[in-house]
């Protein structure tokens, strides 16, 4: 059975598939770069989001990977170079942010539209300004 690493805090979902599809997971998140490097040859998969960093260094170690997944949009935490001069196939899930971000785009919206940021610097300042027009702060 292939075992694939879960190096990151990641839904418990994720070992669930992982098992369902016949790979064996293995959850070890906040290793440290050394203490990584000493398991990482024993996994054929890992599967990261931003905590951890593949380096060269690491991916060298990883005698039998044969996949690195970043559970997130981007890859900069990993040393695309030295997985591809290794055959080790490196996949992202860039889509996954996007409800978030759109999430996120229109609550700061709203808050700009409520004057949310001025109402919060008012109260910080000591001031309790329920009935003034925070508009003209603005």
């Amino acid at each position: 059975m292939k075992k694939v690493l879960i190096a990151d805090k990641s839904d418990p979902i994720c070992e669930k598939i992982l098992r369902e599809k016949g790979l064996e997971p293995v959850v070890k998140t906040g290793m440290t770069p050394e203490q990584l490097k000493a398991d990482i040859a024993g996994f054929d998969g890992i599967i990261v989001r931003s905590a951890t960093t593949l380096t060269c260094d690491l991916i060298e170690a990883a005698a039998n990977l044969k996949a690195v997944a970043r559970a997130g949009s981007g890859v900069d935490n990993i040393d695309v170079p030295s997985c591809t001069s290794r055959k080790i196939l490196v996949m992202n899930t860039r889509s996954a942010n996007t409800v978030s971000t759109a999430e996120h785009a229109i609550a700061m919206m709203f808050a700009l539209a409520r004057h949310i940021p001025q109402a919060n610097a008012s109260t910080h300042a000591g001031k309790w300004e329920k009935k003034e027009n925070l508009k003209a702060s603005s």
